[in-house]
């Protein structure tokens, strides 16, 4: 088994999950599709699923455009708002995809959908979580809640120091962490109060500003729609 992060450009991370010849993409951006054809081809490597972690607000999914144009399933959380979604999963689901079981736990807060995508060694957080002083995924977005995040926060007791932070978002090159590294690196994780959880959030947003893709890639994302005009691609 092969992961890894295929983005070519940008701060939003793409996984590819590779074994015996077959291929699973994990938040995989609308605008990079030919890219992650290309390296597949290079590889050799058949695409049979795709993946994502919540409903994204930054980008549009290819999820559902490279379920569509290669009749592979689209898994998400099963009370996504998405359509264009072939198979829901829920935290009794156990998918195995070329050999490699795909296990899913439910965290809701920075979107209502929002699930970490479990298989041996690795976590796929999506926004709900990232590695060291990045924290979380903001909560002021459509669907997000602050108190929801915070427990979903709590419920990681359960898994082992020793996986893989797989995070949706992080700059070009940044090493990938355990779970156990950020248990006493992340700020997030060493909080002990809502309170304090809280004013981390508040602050984070008002530093971020608005969304710039939003009003585009939402929509498209909840109606599994690619817009005749898309405002980044214009010159």
């Amino acid at each position: 088994m092969q992961v890894d992060d295929i983005r070519p450009e940008g701060w939003a991370c793409t996984y590819l999950i590779s074994n015996d010849g077959k291929a699973v993409l994990i938040d995989p951006v609308w605008d990079y599709i030919e890219h992650y054809r290309t390296v597949m081809n290079h590889r050799n490597l058949e695409l049979i699923a795709c993946m994502a972690t919540h409903t994204h607000a930054d980008h549009i999914t290819a999820c559902f455009t490279l379920s569509k144009d290669s009749q592979i399933p689209f898994y998400m959380w099963k009370d996504t708002a998405s359509l264009g979604v072939t198979d829901h999963v829920d935290e009794s689901s156990v998918v195995e995809l070329a050999g490699i079981e795909y296990t899913f736990y439910h965290v809701p807060g920075h979107t209502q959908d929002s699930m970490i995508i479990a298989i041996e060694g690795h976590i796929f957080t999506g926004d709900f979580l990232f590695n060291g002083t990045a924290g979380v995924g903001r909560d002021d977005l459509p669907s997000g809640r602050l108190m929801e995040h915070w427990d979903s926060i709590q419920s990681l007791a359960h898994l082992s120091d020793g996986v893989l932070v797989c995070s949706g978002h992080e700059p070009p090159g940044t090493e990938l962490q355990s779970l156990g590294w950020n248990r006493k690196n992340n700020p997030i994780l060493g909080m002990k109060t809502f309170e304090e959880f809280s004013i981390w959030q508040k602050q984070t947003a008002e530093q971020l500003g608005s969304v710039s893709k939003i009003k585009t890639a939402l929509p498209a994302n909840l109606f599994a729609e690619i817009p005749e005009e898309i405002p980044w691609f214009e010159p």
